[in-house]
Protein backbone atom coordinates (compact mmCIF):
# COMPACT_ATOMS: atom_id res chain seq x y z
CA UNK A 1 0.00 0.00 0.00
CA UNK A 2 2.57 2.55 0.72
CA UNK A 3 5.08 1.98 -2.40
CA UNK A 4 1.26 2.54 -4.26
CA UNK A 5 1.05 5.61 -2.39
CA UNK A 6 4.45 6.58 -3.32
CA UNK A 7 3.85 5.68 -6.57
CA UNK A 8 0.64 7.87 -7.14
CA UNK A 9 2.97 10.87 -5.64
CA UNK A 10 5.85 10.55 -8.05
CA UNK A 11 3.46 10.10 -10.93
CA UNK A 12 1.55 13.53 -9.34
CA UNK A 13 4.74 15.10 -9.60
CA UNK A 14 5.82 14.58 -13.00
CA UNK A 15 2.46 15.72 -14.11
CA UNK A 16 2.69 18.69 -12.37
CA UNK A 17 6.64 18.95 -13.84
CA UNK A 18 5.24 18.10 -17.40
CA UNK A 19 2.17 20.87 -17.15
CA UNK A 20 4.82 23.60 -15.66
CA UNK A 21 7.00 22.63 -18.51
CA UNK A 22 4.42 23.14 -21.46
CA UNK A 23 2.70 26.08 -19.39
CA UNK A 24 6.93 27.61 -19.81
CA UNK A 25 6.82 26.55 -23.34
CA UNK A 26 3.35 28.17 -24.27
CA UNK A 27 4.28 31.44 -22.50
CA UNK A 28 8.19 31.04 -24.47
CA UNK A 29 6.28 30.87 -27.60
CA UNK A 30 3.55 33.82 -27.01
CA UNK A 31 6.99 35.72 -25.99
CA UNK A 32 8.62 35.22 -28.98
CA UNK A 33 5.49 36.27 -31.13
CA UNK A 34 4.96 39.27 -29.57
CA UNK A 35 8.70 39.78 -29.71
CA UNK A 36 8.55 39.23 -33.41
CA UNK A 37 4.61 41.21 -33.87
CA UNK A 38 3.41 44.29 -33.94
CA UNK A 39 0.48 44.66 -31.63
CA UNK A 40 -1.03 47.84 -33.35
CA UNK A 41 -1.26 45.95 -36.59
CA UNK A 42 -0.52 42.33 -36.17
CA UNK A 43 2.12 42.38 -39.08
CA UNK A 44 5.73 41.86 -38.28
CA UNK A 45 8.07 43.90 -36.43
CA UNK A 46 11.32 44.83 -37.51
CA UNK A 47 12.84 41.15 -35.76
CA UNK A 48 10.57 39.51 -37.34
CA UNK A 49 11.02 41.04 -40.51
CA UNK A 50 14.57 40.31 -40.46
CA UNK A 51 13.60 36.63 -39.74
CA UNK A 52 11.66 36.36 -42.51
CA UNK A 53 14.45 37.65 -44.89
CA UNK A 54 16.64 35.29 -43.01
CA UNK A 55 14.06 32.43 -44.67
CA UNK A 56 13.76 34.32 -48.05
CA UNK A 57 17.55 34.29 -48.52
CA UNK A 58 17.86 30.65 -48.22
CA UNK A 59 14.87 29.70 -50.50
CA UNK A 60 16.13 32.31 -53.49
CA UNK A 61 16.02 35.56 -55.12
CA UNK A 62 14.15 38.26 -52.81
CA UNK A 63 13.78 42.05 -51.83
CA UNK A 64 12.35 44.55 -49.93
CA UNK A 65 9.36 47.31 -50.62
CA UNK A 66 9.30 49.95 -48.04
CA UNK A 67 6.57 52.22 -47.70
CA UNK A 68 6.16 55.52 -46.02
CA UNK A 69 3.05 57.35 -45.93
CA UNK A 70 3.61 60.78 -46.96
CA UNK A 71 2.81 63.00 -44.08
CA UNK A 72 2.02 60.77 -41.42
CA UNK A 73 3.59 62.85 -39.09
CA UNK A 74 1.63 66.14 -39.64
CA UNK A 75 -1.83 63.96 -39.85
CA UNK A 76 -1.11 62.84 -36.22
CA UNK A 77 -0.46 66.33 -34.76
CA UNK A 78 -3.80 67.33 -36.58
CA UNK A 79 -5.63 64.89 -35.97
CA UNK A 80 -4.51 63.18 -33.05
CA UNK A 81 -3.18 59.63 -31.65
CA UNK A 82 -6.80 57.58 -32.17
CA UNK A 83 -7.17 58.83 -35.54
CA UNK A 84 -3.31 58.23 -36.84
CA UNK A 85 -4.08 54.56 -35.67
CA UNK A 86 -6.52 54.25 -37.66
CA UNK A 87 -4.68 55.06 -40.32
CA UNK A 88 -1.71 52.80 -40.00
CA UNK A 89 -4.67 49.74 -39.53
CA UNK A 90 -6.10 50.76 -42.67
CA UNK A 91 -2.86 50.48 -44.38
CA UNK A 92 -1.47 47.55 -43.13
CA UNK A 93 -5.08 45.63 -44.40
CA UNK A 94 -4.07 47.22 -47.76
CA UNK A 95 -1.04 46.24 -47.63
CA UNK A 96 -1.67 43.00 -46.63
CA UNK A 97 -4.05 42.46 -49.42
CA UNK A 98 -1.07 42.98 -51.97
CA UNK A 99 1.36 40.55 -51.15
CA UNK A 100 1.36 37.50 -53.17
CA UNK A 101 2.09 33.70 -52.01
CA UNK A 102 5.13 33.53 -49.46
CA UNK A 103 5.39 37.31 -49.18
CA UNK A 104 4.93 38.77 -45.45
CA UNK A 105 4.57 42.29 -44.35
CA UNK A 106 6.02 44.63 -41.54
CA UNK A 107 4.52 47.87 -39.88
CA UNK A 108 8.43 49.57 -38.87
CA UNK A 109 7.25 52.81 -37.17
CA UNK A 110 5.14 55.42 -37.40
CA UNK A 111 4.11 55.67 -41.63
CA UNK A 112 6.87 53.43 -42.44
CA UNK A 113 5.75 49.57 -43.51
CA UNK A 114 8.04 47.29 -45.19
CA UNK A 115 6.96 44.16 -47.66
CA UNK A 116 9.32 41.24 -48.01
CA UNK A 117 8.89 39.82 -51.40
CA UNK A 118 10.49 36.16 -53.05
CA UNK A 119 11.33 37.22 -56.69
CA UNK A 120 12.99 39.62 -58.58
CA UNK A 121 12.76 43.43 -59.65
CA UNK A 122 10.04 43.21 -61.75
CA UNK A 123 7.94 40.89 -59.07
CA UNK A 124 8.71 43.95 -56.51
CA UNK A 125 7.42 46.61 -58.67
CA UNK A 126 4.54 45.24 -59.15
CA UNK A 127 3.94 44.67 -55.73
CA UNK A 128 4.44 48.53 -55.58
CA UNK A 129 2.57 49.58 -58.06
CA UNK A 130 -0.51 47.36 -56.77
CA UNK A 131 0.19 48.92 -53.03
CA UNK A 132 0.26 52.04 -54.60
CA UNK A 133 -3.50 51.84 -55.80
CA UNK A 134 -4.72 50.17 -53.14
CA UNK A 135 -3.96 52.97 -50.48
CA UNK A 136 -5.53 56.02 -53.11
CA UNK A 137 -8.34 53.98 -52.78
CA UNK A 138 -10.80 56.52 -50.98
CA UNK A 139 -12.33 55.90 -47.67
CA UNK A 140 -14.50 57.37 -45.42
CA UNK A 141 -14.31 57.96 -42.03
CA UNK A 142 -15.00 59.93 -38.65
CA UNK A 143 -12.61 62.62 -40.24
CA UNK A 144 -14.18 62.89 -44.21
CA UNK A 145 -12.95 61.51 -46.86
CA UNK A 146 -9.13 59.98 -46.64
CA UNK A 147 -6.67 59.60 -49.34
CA UNK A 148 -2.88 57.63 -48.31
CA UNK A 149 -0.18 59.00 -50.20
CA UNK A 150 2.75 56.83 -49.76
CA UNK A 151 6.49 57.01 -51.07
CA UNK A 152 8.06 53.91 -52.03
CA UNK A 153 11.87 52.55 -52.37
CA UNK A 154 12.39 49.11 -53.97
CA UNK A 155 15.77 47.11 -52.54
CA UNK A 156 16.40 43.46 -54.68
CA UNK A 157 19.18 41.07 -52.64
CA UNK A 158 22.26 41.42 -54.72
CA UNK A 159 25.48 40.60 -53.20
CA UNK A 160 25.46 38.34 -49.94
CA UNK A 161 26.79 41.79 -48.20
CA UNK A 162 23.77 43.39 -49.07
CA UNK A 163 21.78 40.91 -47.02
CA UNK A 164 21.50 42.54 -43.81
CA UNK A 165 20.98 46.30 -45.52
CA UNK A 166 18.16 45.39 -47.61
CA UNK A 167 15.23 47.36 -45.76
CA UNK A 168 17.90 50.24 -45.08
CA UNK A 169 18.68 50.70 -48.94
CA UNK A 170 14.61 50.29 -49.55
CA UNK A 171 14.12 52.83 -46.81
CA UNK A 172 16.55 55.19 -49.11
CA UNK A 173 14.77 54.82 -52.04
CA UNK A 174 11.91 55.39 -50.33
CA UNK A 175 13.21 58.75 -48.82
CA UNK A 176 14.21 59.64 -52.44
CA UNK A 177 11.12 58.72 -54.01
CA UNK A 178 9.12 61.40 -51.18
CA UNK A 179 11.74 64.42 -52.50
CA UNK A 180 10.42 63.89 -56.18
CA UNK A 181 14.40 63.56 -57.26
CA UNK A 182 13.77 60.31 -59.26
CA UNK A 183 10.91 62.36 -61.28
CA UNK A 184 7.44 62.37 -61.27
CA UNK A 185 7.39 58.75 -59.74
CA UNK A 186 6.44 57.85 -56.15
CA UNK A 187 8.00 54.30 -56.83
CA UNK A 188 12.24 54.88 -56.52
CA UNK A 189 14.54 51.64 -57.13
CA UNK A 190 17.89 51.89 -55.03
CA UNK A 191 20.78 52.56 -56.58
CA UNK A 192 24.08 52.42 -54.56
CA UNK A 193 24.64 55.73 -55.63
CA UNK A 194 22.10 56.72 -53.03
CA UNK A 195 24.10 55.48 -50.35
CA UNK A 196 27.21 57.58 -51.31
CA UNK A 197 24.94 60.78 -51.13
CA UNK A 198 23.34 59.57 -47.67
CA UNK A 199 27.23 59.37 -46.57
CA UNK A 200 27.49 63.24 -47.84
CA UNK A 201 24.52 64.17 -46.13
CA UNK A 202 25.23 62.97 -43.00
CA UNK A 203 29.05 64.86 -43.11
CA UNK A 204 27.01 67.99 -44.15
CA UNK A 205 24.67 67.34 -41.61
CA UNK A 206 27.38 67.38 -38.92
CA UNK A 207 29.24 70.24 -40.38
CA UNK A 208 25.79 72.40 -39.95
CA UNK A 209 25.10 71.09 -36.25
CA UNK A 210 28.93 72.61 -36.26
CA UNK A 211 27.89 75.55 -37.62
CA UNK A 212 25.07 76.09 -35.54
CA UNK A 213 26.84 75.48 -32.18
CA UNK A 214 29.72 77.70 -33.22
CA UNK A 215 27.46 80.46 -34.60
CA UNK A 216 28.92 80.49 -37.99
CA UNK A 217 25.31 81.39 -39.64
CA UNK A 218 24.44 85.02 -40.32
CA UNK A 219 21.84 86.76 -40.61
CA UNK A 220 21.40 89.15 -43.55
CA UNK A 221 18.82 91.77 -44.06
CA UNK A 222 16.70 93.08 -47.02
CA UNK A 223 14.85 96.38 -46.81
CA UNK A 224 11.40 97.11 -47.29
CA UNK A 225 10.59 100.10 -48.93
CA UNK A 226 7.28 102.20 -48.86
CA UNK A 227 5.06 102.09 -52.35
CA UNK A 228 4.78 105.58 -52.93
CA UNK A 229 7.79 107.92 -50.83
CA UNK A 230 10.01 104.67 -51.89
CA UNK A 231 11.38 105.18 -48.04
CA UNK A 232 12.61 102.52 -46.16
CA UNK A 233 10.37 101.30 -43.61
CA UNK A 234 11.17 97.68 -42.51
CA UNK A 235 13.84 94.96 -43.14
CA UNK A 236 13.39 90.59 -43.17
CA UNK A 237 16.03 89.16 -42.04
CA UNK A 238 17.05 86.23 -43.79
CA UNK A 239 19.56 83.24 -42.46
CA UNK A 240 22.43 82.26 -44.92
CA UNK A 241 25.28 79.84 -44.60
CA UNK A 242 28.71 80.59 -45.84
CA UNK A 243 30.47 76.88 -45.41
CA UNK A 244 33.90 76.86 -45.99
CA UNK A 245 34.27 73.79 -48.41
CA UNK A 246 31.10 74.41 -50.44
CA UNK A 247 30.90 78.63 -50.23
CA UNK A 248 27.62 79.76 -49.75
CA UNK A 249 24.53 77.22 -49.07
CA UNK A 250 21.26 78.24 -50.02
CA UNK A 251 18.65 78.29 -46.86
CA UNK A 252 16.74 75.97 -49.48
CA UNK A 253 19.58 73.07 -48.89
CA UNK A 254 20.34 73.76 -45.10
CA UNK A 255 16.92 74.36 -43.57
CA UNK A 256 14.95 71.60 -44.81
CA UNK A 257 17.88 69.19 -43.38
CA UNK A 258 17.70 71.67 -40.09
CA UNK A 259 14.28 70.46 -39.89
CA UNK A 260 14.71 66.64 -40.65
CA UNK A 261 17.41 66.82 -37.96
CA UNK A 262 15.48 68.51 -35.12
CA UNK A 263 17.77 71.11 -35.35
CA UNK A 264 15.25 74.15 -36.51
CA UNK A 265 14.22 75.03 -32.85
CA UNK A 266 17.59 76.05 -31.82
CA UNK A 267 18.35 77.26 -35.27
CA UNK A 268 14.90 79.19 -34.95
CA UNK A 269 15.44 80.53 -31.50
CA UNK A 270 18.61 81.86 -32.69
CA UNK A 271 17.33 83.74 -35.94
CA UNK A 272 14.42 85.24 -33.38
CA UNK A 273 17.34 86.70 -30.71
CA UNK A 274 19.68 88.13 -33.27
CA UNK A 275 16.64 89.98 -35.01
CA UNK A 276 16.44 91.37 -31.34
CA UNK A 277 19.88 91.96 -31.23
CA UNK A 278 20.25 94.28 -34.61
CA UNK A 279 16.80 95.89 -34.16
CA UNK A 280 17.90 96.98 -30.41
CA UNK A 281 21.66 98.40 -32.25
CA UNK A 282 19.22 100.25 -35.09
CA UNK A 283 16.42 101.53 -32.70
CA UNK A 284 19.79 103.11 -30.68
CA UNK A 285 21.28 104.96 -33.68
CA UNK A 286 17.40 106.31 -34.36
CA UNK A 287 16.13 103.93 -36.88
CA UNK A 288 13.69 102.55 -35.40
CA UNK A 289 13.02 99.88 -37.95
CA UNK A 290 10.19 97.02 -37.89
CA UNK A 291 12.48 93.97 -38.61
CA UNK A 292 10.44 90.63 -39.26
CA UNK A 293 11.53 86.94 -39.33
CA UNK A 294 10.18 84.22 -40.98
CA UNK A 295 8.67 81.61 -38.89
CA UNK A 296 8.63 77.80 -40.01
CA UNK A 297 6.08 75.12 -39.95
CA UNK A 298 7.95 73.34 -37.16
CA UNK A 299 8.07 76.25 -35.02
CA UNK A 300 4.73 76.77 -34.84
CA UNK A 301 4.08 73.64 -33.39
CA UNK A 302 6.44 74.38 -30.23
CA UNK A 303 4.19 75.85 -27.63
CA UNK A 304 6.61 78.58 -26.61
CA UNK A 305 7.77 80.02 -29.44
CA UNK A 306 5.40 83.22 -28.63
CA UNK A 307 7.07 83.06 -24.55
CA UNK A 308 11.17 82.65 -26.10
CA UNK A 309 9.94 86.29 -28.73
CA UNK A 310 8.48 87.80 -25.66
CA UNK A 311 11.63 87.57 -24.06
CA UNK A 312 13.85 88.53 -25.97
CA UNK A 313 11.56 91.71 -27.01
CA UNK A 314 12.01 92.28 -22.89
CA UNK A 315 15.12 91.80 -23.36
CA UNK A 316 16.39 94.12 -26.16
CA UNK A 317 13.49 96.38 -24.88
CA UNK A 318 11.68 96.27 -28.43
CA UNK A 319 7.57 96.69 -29.05
CA UNK A 320 5.85 93.45 -30.41
CA UNK A 321 4.22 95.53 -32.75
CA UNK A 322 7.34 96.03 -34.26
CA UNK A 323 8.45 92.37 -34.43
CA UNK A 324 7.41 90.77 -37.57
CA UNK A 325 6.54 86.73 -37.86
CA UNK A 326 6.03 85.98 -41.35
CA UNK A 327 4.33 82.66 -41.33
CA UNK A 328 3.46 81.24 -45.20
CA UNK A 329 0.04 81.25 -46.29
CA UNK A 330 0.14 77.06 -46.27
CA UNK A 331 1.33 76.99 -42.75
CA UNK A 332 -1.39 79.66 -41.48
CA UNK A 333 -3.96 77.48 -42.62
CA UNK A 334 -2.74 74.01 -40.83
CA UNK A 335 -5.38 74.38 -38.37
CA UNK A 336 -4.02 72.11 -35.68
CA UNK A 337 -4.21 72.65 -32.00
CA UNK A 338 -0.80 73.84 -31.17
CA UNK A 339 -0.74 76.34 -34.05
CA UNK A 340 -3.81 77.99 -33.46
CA UNK A 341 -3.15 78.30 -29.77
CA UNK A 342 0.45 79.73 -31.56
CA UNK A 343 -1.76 82.56 -32.94
CA UNK A 344 -3.67 83.38 -30.59
CA UNK A 345 -0.12 84.11 -28.37
CA UNK A 346 0.96 86.52 -30.75
CA UNK A 347 -2.35 88.28 -31.16
CA UNK A 348 -2.43 88.69 -27.45
CA UNK A 349 1.06 89.89 -27.09
CA UNK A 350 0.86 92.15 -29.91
CA UNK A 351 2.96 91.00 -32.63
CA UNK A 352 3.16 92.01 -36.56
CA UNK A 353 1.86 89.07 -37.93
CA UNK A 354 2.37 88.88 -42.37
CA UNK A 355 1.37 85.76 -44.60
CA UNK A 356 4.18 85.21 -46.71
CA UNK A 357 3.57 83.55 -50.70
CA UNK A 358 -0.16 84.64 -50.04
CA UNK A 359 -2.01 83.06 -53.46
CA UNK A 360 -0.30 80.04 -53.31
CA UNK A 361 -2.24 78.19 -50.99
CA UNK A 362 -5.86 77.33 -50.36
CA UNK A 363 -7.18 80.41 -48.03
CA UNK A 364 -10.15 81.18 -47.28
CA UNK A 365 -12.41 84.69 -46.12
CA UNK A 366 -13.22 83.29 -43.32
CA UNK A 367 -9.46 82.11 -41.99
CA UNK A 368 -8.19 85.04 -43.21
CA UNK A 369 -10.97 87.39 -41.01
CA UNK A 370 -9.42 84.55 -37.88
CA UNK A 371 -5.97 84.72 -38.24
CA UNK A 372 -4.17 87.93 -36.58
CA UNK A 373 -2.78 89.12 -39.37
CA UNK A 374 -1.60 92.47 -40.30
CA UNK A 375 0.08 91.70 -43.67
CA UNK A 376 -0.49 90.14 -46.80
CA UNK A 377 2.81 89.38 -48.63
CA UNK A 378 2.32 88.43 -52.65
CA UNK A 379 4.01 85.52 -53.65
CA UNK A 380 7.13 86.97 -56.44
CA UNK A 381 5.59 84.23 -58.78
CA UNK A 382 2.67 86.96 -59.76
CA UNK A 383 5.24 89.40 -59.65
CA UNK A 384 7.70 88.04 -61.83
CA UNK A 385 5.22 87.91 -64.85
CA UNK A 386 3.40 91.70 -64.29
CA UNK A 387 4.56 93.01 -67.03
CA UNK A 388 4.05 90.13 -69.26
CA UNK A 389 0.79 88.55 -68.26
CA UNK A 390 -2.68 90.03 -67.67
CA UNK A 391 -3.73 87.04 -65.21
CA UNK A 392 -0.33 87.71 -63.08
CA UNK A 393 -1.61 91.53 -63.13
CA UNK A 394 -5.12 90.23 -62.31
CA UNK A 395 -4.25 88.24 -59.35
CA UNK A 396 -1.57 90.89 -57.88
CA UNK A 397 -4.33 93.42 -57.98
CA UNK A 398 -7.80 91.29 -56.52
CA UNK A 399 -4.83 90.23 -53.80
CA UNK A 400 -4.16 94.10 -53.13
CA UNK A 401 -7.80 94.49 -52.89
CA UNK A 402 -8.64 91.28 -50.88
CA UNK A 403 -5.89 92.80 -48.68
CA UNK A 404 -8.03 96.40 -48.34
CA UNK A 405 -10.96 95.05 -47.96
CA UNK A 406 -9.92 92.95 -44.89
CA UNK A 407 -7.65 96.12 -43.62
CA UNK A 408 -4.65 94.43 -43.96
CA UNK A 409 -1.38 96.15 -44.99
CA UNK A 410 0.13 94.23 -48.90
CA UNK A 411 3.72 93.90 -49.41
CA UNK A 412 4.79 92.16 -52.77
CA UNK A 413 8.60 90.85 -52.41
CA UNK A 414 10.79 89.96 -55.63
CA UNK A 415 10.29 93.48 -57.63
CA UNK A 416 12.96 93.81 -59.94
CA UNK A 417 12.45 95.97 -62.62
CA UNK A 418 10.93 99.49 -62.67
CA UNK A 419 8.29 98.43 -64.58
CA UNK A 420 7.00 96.12 -62.16
CA UNK A 421 7.62 98.72 -59.13
CA UNK A 422 5.02 101.36 -61.22
CA UNK A 423 2.53 98.82 -61.79
CA UNK A 424 2.14 97.72 -58.09
CA UNK A 425 1.79 101.41 -57.10
CA UNK A 426 -0.83 102.25 -59.27
CA UNK A 427 -2.51 99.16 -57.90
CA UNK A 428 -2.58 100.31 -54.50
CA UNK A 429 0.57 98.36 -52.76
CA UNK A 430 1.31 99.54 -49.11
CA UNK A 431 5.73 98.17 -49.50
CA UNK A 432 7.62 96.75 -51.83
CA UNK A 433 11.03 94.66 -51.63
CA UNK A 434 13.02 93.18 -54.39
CA UNK A 435 16.61 93.39 -56.05
CA UNK A 436 14.75 96.56 -57.41
CA UNK A 437 16.08 98.23 -53.88
CA UNK A 438 18.49 96.10 -52.90
CA UNK A 439 20.12 92.45 -52.53
CA UNK A 440 19.92 91.19 -48.67
CA UNK A 441 22.99 92.82 -47.22
CA UNK A 442 24.48 92.82 -43.67
CA UNK A 443 23.45 94.98 -40.89
CA UNK A 444 25.98 97.19 -40.87
CA UNK A 445 25.95 97.39 -44.96
CA UNK A 446 21.86 98.50 -44.31
CA UNK A 447 22.89 101.08 -41.68
CA UNK A 448 25.51 102.44 -44.11
CA UNK A 449 22.96 102.11 -46.80
CA UNK A 450 20.49 104.46 -44.61
CA UNK A 451 22.73 106.76 -43.81
CA UNK A 452 24.09 107.49 -46.92
CA UNK A 453 27.98 106.47 -46.02
CA UNK A 454 28.12 103.02 -47.95
CA UNK A 455 31.27 102.43 -49.78
CA UNK A 456 31.84 102.28 -53.39
CA UNK A 457 31.19 98.45 -53.64
CA UNK A 458 28.33 98.80 -51.09
CA UNK A 459 24.25 99.28 -51.86
CA UNK A 460 23.34 102.34 -53.25
CA UNK A 461 22.09 104.72 -50.22
CA UNK A 462 17.96 104.67 -50.31
CA UNK A 463 16.14 107.34 -47.68
CA UNK A 464 14.74 106.10 -44.47
CA UNK A 465 11.01 107.51 -43.89
CA UNK A 466 11.13 110.46 -41.76
CA UNK A 467 8.45 109.08 -39.43
CA UNK A 468 10.85 106.09 -38.22
CA UNK A 469 14.44 108.13 -38.54
CA UNK A 470 14.18 109.63 -34.98
CA UNK A 471 15.92 110.24 -31.73
CA UNK A 472 14.48 107.43 -29.68
CA UNK A 473 13.17 108.35 -26.49
CA UNK A 474 10.98 107.07 -23.83
CA UNK A 475 7.35 108.09 -25.44
CA UNK A 476 8.13 106.33 -28.84
CA UNK A 477 9.87 103.09 -28.05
Amino acid sequence: MAALVALLLMMRERWKSARISHQLQVVSSEKRALERGDALTGLLNRKGLDMALDVMASAGPHGVVVVLLDHYRRLRQAFGQEFSDFVIKLAAQRLGSCLPPGATAAHLEGGEFALAIPGGKSDLLEVAELAFQQLALPVQSAKGQLILAASMGVATAGLPEDRGRLIEFASLAAERAGTGLNGEGKICVYDPAFAEEARAQAFFLNDLREAIENKQLRLLFQPKVDAQSLQITAAEALLRWQHPVRGNVAPGVFVPMAEAAGLMGVLGRWVIEESCRVAANWRAMGLRMRVAVNISALQMQEEDLVDHIAQCLGRYGLQPNRFTCEITESVAMQHTATATATFERMRSLGLHVSIDDFGTGYSSLAALRRLPASELKVDRAFIADLEHSEDARSIAASIVSLGKALNLKVVAEGVETQGQCELLMMMGCDELQGFLFSKPISADEMTGMIKGTSQDDGPESLPFSESLFMNTTLSNL
